[in-house]
């Protein structure tokens, strides 16, 4: 089982120190691509800290919406979102080149990331830039969702991820930020829902619905309270579980 984590979503002038803790414990690290959160330099410096911990990097590429942190939905033309997509993550693919490392996948961010799952234009204009720059990227998303589909129609390799810090609706899909039951703020329950994931178990949605998400890695938001804590804390549950940690390419 892989275990992601969204890192370098700082400014070089305000380091985070949550990044550290974080790459203690993942085996791959989303790193933002200057359009939500992050600036050359951050880029930069995150990615040889990566190269130094042997964690994959991947890009993570959102609407270009830095006031908004990415979460807010922006209509764009065909070309102008696939335009900013392939920016990002040549960005990314070129500063990796040069601090030695490689990029091995692309994981949409926020809003982009919530579009993709149910929106299938967006899905497969998301997957054609990927492909477009480099089509042996994988592309990590949600199962069963527009993204999943399009990948396959296109013969991209795509992973599918479970959120061990966020809550699911009964069709599998996140709750919205905006839903005060969305964020799983227990440890405890945290690592039991990253356990249901690895061992391909019911996870409890809303309003006491359960349901079964097939995953081959697991999230931990880098900006959830104590991230660094909880990404430990599953990895050490699943090692105890028999269940090796490994990143996915």
């Amino acid at each position: 089982m892989d275990l992601n984590g969204d890192i370098g979503e700082h400014f070089s002038s305000q380091p985070s120190h949550e990044d550290e803790s974080l790459l203690g414990a993942l085996t791959s690290a989303n790193i933002a691509c200057g359009f939500h959160a992050g600036d050359p330099l951050t880029m930069h410096n995150t990615v040889l800290r990566c190269r130094s911990a042997g964690v994959r990097v991947g890009a993570h590429p959102s609407y270009p919406d830095l006031a908004g942190f990415g979460r807010r939905y922006l209509q764009m033309a065909r070309g102008e979102l696939s335009a900013a997509v392939i920016y990002q993550i040549s960005a990314l693919a070129g500063i990796s080149q040069a601090s030695g490392a490689k990029l091995g996948y692309v994981k949409a961010h926020g809003a982009l990331y919530n579009r993709v799952f149910g929106d299938d234009g967006e899905a497969e204009t998301f997957v054609e830039a990927v492909a477009d720059f480099d089509d042996s990227l994988v592309i990590l998303g949600q199962p069963d969702s527009a993204l999943d589909n399009a990948c396959r129609k296109r013969g991209i390799r795509f992973v599918r991820e479970g959120f061990a810090d966020r809550r699911y609706d009964r069709h599998g899909a996140l709750l919205p930020r905006s839903d005060p039951r969305a964020l799983i703020g227990s440890l405890e329950e945290q690592v039991s829902q990253a356990l249901a994931f690895a061992h391909g178990t019911m996870i409890e949605a809303i309003d006491g619905i359960n349901i079964h998400l097939e995953v081959d890695s697991i999230c931990v938001h880098g900006d959830s309270r104590d991230a660094g804590a909880a990404a430990l804390a599953i990895r050490c549950a699943l090692t105890a579980d028999g269940i090796p940690v490994a990143p996915f390419c």
